[in-house]
């Protein structure tokens, strides 16, 4: 079967606790992704809000981020250059301008941003890719606004690969206000007729819907991103979004499931979110540590 080969890095963190890390830390849990198969490492946001990974002179100015004491983006693409590693550049998210329809806003201060990232940290070996870090579930005239400007901007940048993570509108995170995969179906026809040959790769989160839709979405997915060109790949969420309290590492049965399913629809790549909390063997959650292991017996490494 397909192994996860990619994992998110989320250390600026949203709705998970930080795990107060050295660079020590760091350094071994990159060996324990290199142990099981990780090539490829994606920062999942360079900032959000007043919190950023460096100390960006754009976001001074712009967000008045808080003071920044290690840079991350240095920390990740040095341990991804010592293990052979591809490194996708997250980009920011305000949790501002484009929660609120101020659309150009946030492209500005990404592309003013990514201009200082690139000459910052464009030299750097591991750096491989870009990551747009804004993620959506359905056709946001604004946000392919967004996506556009921001991704003929990093193209102009660098030439690696644009990589987007969105979710799907569903019952497990949205209740009532859900949408049928028909509707899911017709509203991501349209993202991707507009983002084609902005954006490459596609991984859609797979945690929004219940297990017994999952293929239905999964091969839908696939086919609509390969009709318009794109590659897919499949973020499968190594946390439970099942359970009362948000959010424990996964049960290994569970991570298998999804993993099959993303393999049957045809995926080109698994990637995580995210190996560092929910399935590393350092991990602050101690039932990471026994996914871990369970994983490692399961490749046979």
């Amino acid at each position: 079967m397909k192994p996860i080969t990619g994992t998110f890095l989320d250390e600026i963190t949203h709705d998970i606790p930080a795990q107060n890390w050295s660079p020590d830390e760091w350094r071994a849990d990159f060996d324990a992704m290199k142990a099981v198969g990780i090539d490829t490492v994606i920062l999942i946001r360079a900032g959000y809000r007043k919190q950023a990974t460096f100390n960006s002179s754009v976001l001074q100015k712009e967000m008045q981020i808080f003071p920044v004491y290690t840079d991350l983006v240095d920390l990740f693409l040095d341990e991804a250059e010592r293990c052979g590693m591809d490194f996708y550049f997250g980009t920011y998210d305000s949790g501002k301008y484009w929660t609120h329809g101020e659309y150009q806003k946030e492209s500005d201060i990404n592309r003013a941003f990514c201009d200082e990232v690139m000459e910052t940290y464009g030299h750097r070996k591991a750096f491989k890719g870009w990551y747009i870090s804004h993620e959506i579930h359905s056709f946001n005239d604004g946000m392919m606004q967004v996506y556009e400007q921001l991704a003929s901007h990093l193209r102009s940048l660098k030439q690696i690969p644009i990589l987007i993570s969105p979710y799907v509108k569903g019952s497990k995170q949205f209740g009532d206000q859900a949408i049928t995969l028909s509707q899911h179906t017709q509203e991501w026809e349209q993202v991707f007729a507009r983002i084609s040959g902005h954006v490459d790769i596609v991984a859609f989160q797979d945690g929004q819907v219940h297990y017994h839709e999952l293929e239905e979405y999964l091969h839908i997915n696939q086919q609509l991103a390969s009709r318009h060109g794109l590659t897919t790949w499949s973020n499968v969420e190594s946390f439970d979004r099942d359970m009362p309290w948000n959010f424990p590492p996964i049960h290994f049965k569970n991570l298998r499931f999804k993993m099959e399913a993303a393999e049957k629809a045809g995926v080109d790549k698994l990637i995580t979110f995210e190996f560092s909390h929910f399935m590393s063997p350092h991990s602050m959650y101690p039932s990471a540590h026994g996914l871990y292991r369970q994983y490692r017996q399961w490749m046979g490494v």
